[in-house]
């Protein structure tokens, strides 16, 4: 059941490169906007500057997908991604054209913070984005369960004092999503989507 939805890199470079699948598209900003709006405000634009800068990146993702190929050996679809946000918050930061501003421009792209900004988020959107799907799979009632003993850290008997389950009950859960949230995390890092459903 689970390989019913999972796809593999190339099918989502291919799809990608179809403009005309417009569901792909939207699939794709609702996955990657938050990572990119939030790395561009910690680098020091202000809210509208950083909303240009995701709708910048994604114009860059439309043009550049064609050229896309994925080499473990080269880079993956993470770092693809990460250089093309960097320069296009870059090109914001060169719009104001200031001294300050074209000073901090010209150094952003090589500062290790920024980088490890970006895997902050990157790490912060990975988890969110793959709940989401998480939640989408299973019932609502077991994921509760789930997220408040995996992801929040509460005792097993707090969860099910809480949440009025059985002990066994919350490890069961435990047991049986764990493993389906793990390899849901491993497609997203990859910026692997699910095909449509029929």
């Amino acid at each position: 059941m689970e390989e019913a939805f999972l796809v593999t890199r190339r099918s989502l470079v291919q799809r990608l490169s179809n403009l005309e699948d417009h569901r792909t598209w939207r699939e794709f900003f609702e996955t990657y906007w938050r990572l990119i709006y939030s790395v561009a405000r910690k680098a020091g634009l202000d809210a509208f500057e950083a909303e240009e800068a995701v709708q910048e990146t994604v114009i860059s993702v439309v043009r550049k997908i064609p050229e896309f190929r994925y080499d473990p050996d080269i880079g993956s679809f993470r770092g693809w991604l990460l250089t093309l946000a960097k320069w296009r918050i870059a090109d914001q930061f060169r719009k104001r054209q200031s001294k300050e501003a074209i000073d901090l421009e010209s150094g952003l792209i090589e500062q290790p913070w920024f980088t490890e900004a970006w895997n902050q988020e990157w790490e912060n959107h990975l988890l969110g984005a793959s709940l989401e799907r998480l939640k989408q799979k299973t019932s609502l009632s077991q994921f509760q369960v789930f997220e408040c003993y995996v992801i929040k850290g509460w005792p097993a008997r707090k969860v099910a004092k809480e949440l009025q389950v059985s002990v066994g009950s919350v490890y069961l859960a435990k047991n049986r999503l764990l493993p389906i949230l793990k390899e849901i995390i491993a497609r997203v890092e990859k910026g692997e989507h699910e095909p449509t459903r029929t």
